[in-house]
């Protein structure tokens, strides 16, 4: 348990750009890896008492309770279990699915609304976006993937079809090997920033049925050569 919690402080250190917030990291990690008050406050220069602050901070209300600004009295606005349920729901679902208009971006804006309505707890956009932060969420551009794409049969492909195809080409059992593919320029919906997970990706589903300009390519396997149209 110990481990984890300087694990999170190690990770919470790299990210932060404030020099006071490392300090206070510094000092909570310091703390459990055995330092009294009194050798943390010498290293950094701070009163004992200041360490025992932000030690008392940190038991009773975690990373959040060392923020800049933050009242070591004032309660979290989010219990650890409502978080827990906030990330679930904003790695999982997309705003049309629990009820909103906009259907696949979560903006700040959109998170306070589902927070008031969940929990009645009204909070500021800064102050969201610094909780998903914490939660180690990051404000990342979704991309596309295709819902119909038959995962089995492209590696099925990959093992054997194509395997035996360059077998068949290297003993010139064929005279050419050609990749041929549609490609069309279509009308989809620009794609939007999103909070989500961080090292994560949102997958917006596109099922290519929007209208666009169509075009046809093929590439010789052997020469690497290609034409389109």
């Amino acid at each position: 348990m110990k481990n984890k919690e300087i694990e999170r402080l190690n990770l919470a250190m790299k990210e932060t750009s404030d020099k006071r917030l490392y300090e206070r990291y510094l000092a909570v990690r310091l703390r459990l890896e055995g330092h009294s008050f009194a050798e943390i406050g010498n290293l950094l220069g701070r009163l004992r008492q200041t360490i025992s602050n932000y030690w008392q901070s940190y038991q009773n209300q975690g990373l959040s309770g060392l923020e800049m600004g933050h009242s070591p009295g004032q309660p979290p606005k989010l219990t650890e279990e409502q978080r827990i349920q906030l990330a679930a729901m904003l790695e999982q679902k997309q705003p049309v699915d629990v009820g909103f208009e906009a259907r696949y971006t979560w903006t700040l804006p959109l998170i306070a609304e589902w927070i008031k309505r969940e929990y009645g707890v009204t909070m500021s956009v800064r102050g969201i976006s610094a909780m998903l932060r914490r939660m180690n969420f990051s404000f990342t551009k979704a991309t596309y993937t295709l819902a119909n794409a038959d995962e089995e049969a492209q590696a099925f492909f990959r093992k054997h079809t194509f395997a035996q195809l360059k077998k068949q080409v290297e003993a010139e059992e064929i005279d050419h090997l050609l990749f041929e593919d549609e490609s069309m320029i279509r009308s989809y919906q620009a794609l939007q920033y999103n909070w989500f997970p961080r090292g994560k990706q949102r997958k917006v589903p596109t099922y290519g049925k929007h209208e666009g300009a169509k075009l046809f390519g093929a590439i010789n396997y052997e020469t690497g050569t290609g034409a389109s149209s």
